[in-house]
């Protein structure tokens, strides 16, 4: 089936216009090489290898260490869950686009497996805004691993989302909280062809940069010569993601008042 040209703009097109055609680039080269798991536009895309990358993934000795992982809530990204959840491990998912009072879910392995929940339910985005328990960002424990979406991603830790800016919003917000620390691996897992050359995209001081890349193919440890964010650039955040997420402007408030403190 073929994309129309709306979903080939992207729903979040315009807010950078490099970036916008290497999402159009590597969204179509994965559709056209049939490395896609169903619609690929406008999203962070599902790939053929995606348990691969996870089974690579979960051998690497930061994931073996961790406790408490976040993940966010994409089809791609469900191998990785469930990793995390038959691997004994916290999981916190944001609820897809924040757009509940609450931003995330934890889910507890044990406390699923008590109640009879299936790992391979409580992985998918839906299965775990019903199964997990509903948290805001305060009370969420310090984060051992945080794993993000991409579309695109560089071998020296760039990266670009669908362009919604929620997983830097996310990012910002754990690092003005102390829950991420200079030292918490950003991660991800994509498709092979989803890496691209480093001068493809070019990162700003608000983004936040990988550490670790996985593919089906291999583990790319970036050594990403960019400095991480210290917090949320709310310069840039946009009027419609104030608008639309429900507690970010208190949320926002709470956080500035602890600056301004």
């Amino acid at each position: 089936m073929q994309a129309s040209e709306a979903e080939k703009l992207g729903r979040w097109a315009g807010r950078n216009s490099d970036k916008d055609v290497l999402r159009e680039e590597v969204w179509g080269a994965l559709e056209s090489g049939n490395h896609n798991v169903g619609p690929v536009w406008s999203r962070i895309p599902n790939f053929v290898g995606a348990d691969e990358a996870a089974k690579r993934l979960s051998e690497l000795s930061f994931w073996k260490k961790a406790k408490v992982v976040k993940c966010n809530p994409d089809p791609p990204q469900i191998p990785a869950r469930l990793r995390a959840l038959y691997d004994g491990k916290l999981l916190y998912t944001p609820v897809p686009e924040l757009v509940e009072g609450f931003p995330f879910v934890l889910l507890d392995p044990e406390k699923l497996a008590k109640n009879n929940v299936q790992f391979e339910l409580a992985a998918t985005s839906q299965g775990a805004v019903e199964h997990g328990e509903p948290v805001a960002f305060e009370d969420m424990m310090p984060l051992d691993v945080v794993i993000v979406g991409c579309v695109g991603v560089t071998r020296n830790g760039g990266r670009t989302g669908k362009g919604g800016g929620f997983a830097d919003l996310e990012l910002g917000i754990f690092r003005e909280l102390g829950k991420v620390t200079p030292d918490t691996p950003i991660v991800t897992t994509v498709h092979s062809t989803q890496v691209v050359h480093d001068d493809r995209i070019i990162m700003l001081k608000h983004d936040s940069a990988l550490n670790w890349i996985v593919t089906e193919k291999e583990v790319i440890e970036t050594r990403s010569p960019y400095p991480q964010p210290t917090g949320v650039a709310w310069d840039v955040v946009q009027q419609d993601q104030l608008d639309d997420i429900p507690f970010l402007k208190r949320l926002k408030e709470d956080l500035l008042a602890r600056r301004a403190g």
